[in-house]
């Protein structure tokens, strides 16, 4: 054996991979991310059984178009997102990077629609701290401070998995992920997958109450 295949098997020993330990640290993230959303659906039950007629009132401000258009839009990534994955396992770079780049347009479509969704409510002066907020009834102003807390919460977290998806695409250009050394990238997916579980909670509960 040469001198350089000795080089080259140093180095092999000397890498180290836990993928099994990422994925189980991910999967604990995911659990704390769980129970701060849980905890949300919990507070949202609550003052929705005590006011469950003003919560149903309130609901009618929001557009049920503009809410299942989004659902699909999320559902939709989160298939291109596991479509990535799979290419990618599979050896398919070019294919993998294509899904990705869908799944974060995808993303990108969805807060633009929140954006124009969130500013047709402020114009008509339903945002917190407003006086046209603070006139209606105890329930209704619940509802709309659950409304903006829970999906802006959910929205930032959408920001968050666009900038990991991005990063995620970037080392797969760079061929630093690979077919053999996917574990961040589907760690990824595991993180949008939750994004995208959390949003089927919140449509229902937010915009088909009544």
């Amino acid at each position: 054996m040469s001198q350089n295949d000795h080089a080259v098997t140093a180095n092999d020993q000397h890498v180290h991979r836990d993928d099994i330990g990422s994925k189980m640290g991910m999967w604990l993230f995911l659990f704390t991310e769980l129970l701060l959303f849980g905890g949300m659906f919990l507070i949202y039950a609550v003052y929705r059984f005590q006011h469950t007629e003003l919560f149903k009132l309130a609901a009618l401000e929001l557009d049920t178009a503009v809410g299942t258009l989004n659902t699909i839009i999320l559902l939709t990534s989160s298939l291109t997102v596991a479509l990535a994955i799979t290419a990618l396992q599979k050896g398919n770079k070019f294919l993998s990077i294509l899904n990705l780049v869908i799944t974060i347009v995808f993303a990108l479509t969805f807060m633009v629609n929140k954006f124009f969704e969130w500013s047709v409510k402020f114009s008509h002066g339903i945002y917190p701290g407003s006086e046209d907020l603070t006139s209606k009834q105890n329930g209704e102003i619940l509802f709309f401070g659950l409304y903006y807390v829970m999906t802006g919460l959910h929205g930032l977290h959408v920001v968050i998995g666009v900038a990991l998806l991005t990063y995620v695409l970037v080392l797969i250009i760079k061929n630093k992920i690979t077919s053999e050394n996917f574990i961040k990238l589907e760690n990824s997916g595991l993180y949008w997958h939750l994004v995208d579980l959390i949003w089927i909670f919140l449509f229902p509960l937010f915009y088909l109450i009544h």
